[in-house]
């Protein structure tokens, strides 16, 4: 199978053997092409499904979120049984761009408003301590996972946009952040080494890890910690059986639990069109150089910060522990097709950092990437027991770590205080159908606001 790994695949029907459709079927783009399938460490064993069992929690999606939770439970002394379509790491959990970055799209002043009280304040303190889980558990638990945790960097692509970086940080050091750091274009420049901003703004607690290696040592721990973790089992859905919920499967077995969380996020649609309507899932872009020489890497990203800017249609970009410089960013709506779907982040690559012109790309791939309507992540319990945690919005590496431990808080004292959003109904985006005509408005208008045009 053709896996994008070099430039000299063009192979239209190749590409189309691969896989077909719109991304909203099980044909969804592969997860080997991605740099992480080459470079991670080896899978635990998670065998499918292979008779019906019984356990105190069962989990859907075997991502961060999922994860996470599995290994808290079973650090408490709760049954786990976690239900993975593919294998664990194989949605967004194993495509990202491996940036750990706290906080979500909201300041903390508009949080506080939006959630008024000791409540905005909880989501606020919860915002500014994602990044922590990660780090705790890489060194709690020894995780052989390439990390780093140099900070991350914001850069203001405009003028309008460096008030606003200006005033964001400013509001994280009022509430209690250290080591932040105004920069100035030269600023920038020195710890990004590009001049493509005009200032921005560093917040020490970013970093930045391989992210399939990430969730197959979280699959190891939660496994070595007493929960069971199934790959190759799809889900068909779930109900109410007596007092407990019934797990059902496409082999046939099943899992009876007393709890069930559903945390497949961007990859819902299979398993449940009513939770994937709640959500947006455009697709995000990524590819890889080959390793940058000692001068090159010399000039890009010197001390190995991870960088995102301050565009609606924002670029993202980091080193890897391989040496290779990733960039990504938003793309086509459909699943690719040719490898030019991916030129507009190869043009990005070489305006950006013109000392790597001409640098030849080894690695394309793309995976979807939850986002609601509010920009804020959800949580509901339509029923009791039936918890679904949903929309990650970009920053799923941090985001869904902590949100698993806070899953995990919740079912262990059963306080709606231990989570750090309040519980809401399951509401629909309207006309979620034409989702892909919408968004292509959205992307336009955003290109617009980007380029100053309004």
């Amino acid at each position: 199978m053709s896996n994008f790994k070099t430039s000299s695949v063009d192979d239209r029907s190749q590409l189309a053997s691969q896989y077909s459709g719109s991304g909203t079927s099980g044909n969804l783009f592969p997860l080997a092409p991605a740099l992480w399938a080459d470079t991670a460490v080896p899978a635990v064993s998670t065998p499918a499904l292979g008779e019906s069992t019984t356990a105190d929690v069962a989990i859907i999606g075997a991502g961060y979120a999922g994860l996470s939770a599995a290994y808290h439970l079973a650090k408490h002394g709760v049954s786990v049984v976690v239900l993975e379509s593919r294998e664990p790491g194989w949605g967004g959990s194993g495509r990202n761009g491996g940036q750990i970055i706290p906080g979500l799209k909201y300041d903390p002043d508009e949080l506080e408003a939006k959630f008024g009280g000791e409540a905005g304040r909880a989501v606020v303190a919860f915002a500014g301590s994602t990044t922590e889980h990660v780090f705790r558990l890489i060194e709690t638990e020894k995780l052989a996972v390439p990390h780093v945790r140099n900070g991350w960097v914001q850069g203001a692509h405009n003028e309008k946009a460096m008030k606003t970086v200006e005033t964001r940080m400013s509001q994280w050091t009022r509430r209690g952040m250290t080591g932040a750091r105004l920069l100035d274009a030269a600023g920038v420049q020195q710890l990004l080494g590009t001049n493509a901003y005009k200032g921005g703004w560093l917040n020490p607690h970013g970093g930045g890890l391989q992210p399939l290696s990430y969730a197959r040592e979280l699959a190891r721990v939660a496994i070595g910690a007493g929960a069971k973790v199934h790959g190759l089992t799809h889900v068909t859905g779930w109900r109410r059986e007596g007092s407990a919920w019934k797990v059902d499967t496409k082999q046939g077995a099943h899992v009876l639990a007393k709890t069930v969380m559903v945390c497949t996020n961007a990859y819902t649609r299979e398993l449940s069109p009513q939770l994937a309507s709640t959500v947006i899932t455009p697709n995000s872009y990524q590819l890889s150089t080959v390793p940058l020489t000692a001068e090159q890497a010399a000039s890009v990203l010197p001390e190995g910060h991870v960088s995102s800017d301050t565009r609606n249609l924002l670029l993202y970009f980091r080193k890897d522990h391989t040496g290779r410089l990733l960039m990504g960013g938003r793309g086509p709506f459909r699943q690719p097709r040719l490898k030019s779907d991916w030129a507009h982040l190869e043009r990005a690559v070489w305006k950006m950092f013109p000392q790597l012109q001409g640098i030849a790309f080894d690695h394309r791939w793309c995976g979807h990437v939850s986002i609601t309507r509010d920009f804020i992540p959800h949580l509901h319990e339509s029923e009791p027991g039936l918890i679904v945690n949903i929309g990650c919005m970009g920053r799923g590496v941090a985001l869904e770590t902590a949100m698993g431990a806070a899953l995990a808080r919740y079912y262990v004292t059963r306080d709606e205080r231990a989570l750090p959003f309040p519980l809401t109904r399951i509401s629909r985006i309207p006309l979620h159908g034409l989702q892909q005509l919408y968004l292509a408005a959205v992307v336009s208008w955003y290109r617009m606001r980007d380029a100053g045009l309004i």
